[in-house]
């Protein structure tokens, strides 16, 4: 069976670019609008959040039910999809001073983490 992974885009730019890093990694990608979702599933190993130009604060920023994904398959969320898993999560997020673009510099990484065990700030 072909490996697969879905991105749900919520808008980003960096969609596309996502999932052709995807499919550079030899694996079937497949790009879904946040409010067309397929209904069948069973052949997806993995999820992908995308980013969005909104903030979850902002009342008309994209929703879905996480419920569907929680627990059943492995979920990668990016910017605006890991505000909204966050949020949806029971977790708090709060407006910055000033937009992020671009690259971040980590000041802390805890390397106890097996998921982040050999990842180094560099």
């Amino acid at each position: 069976m072909l490996e697969k992974i879905i991105i749900i885009d919520f808008g980003s730019q960096f969609t596309q670019l996502i999932a052709r890093r995807v499919r550079e990694l030899n694996v079937y990608c497949e790009i879904h609008p946040f409010n067309n979702i397929p209904e069948t599933l069973s052949d997806v190993k993995g999820i992908i959040y995308s980013g969005s130009p909104y903030s979850v604060l902002q009342e008309d920023a994209p929703q879905i039910d996480l419920k569907r994904f929680h627990n059943n398959y492995p979920v990668l969320a990016v910017c605006y999809g890991a505000q909204y898993l966050a949020q949806q999560s029971g977790g708090q997020v709060h407006a910055s001073s000033s937009r992020e673009y671009g690259r971040a510099n980590l000041n802390f990484i805890n390397t106890e983490n097996k998921l982040l065990k050999n990842i180094g700030l560099g």
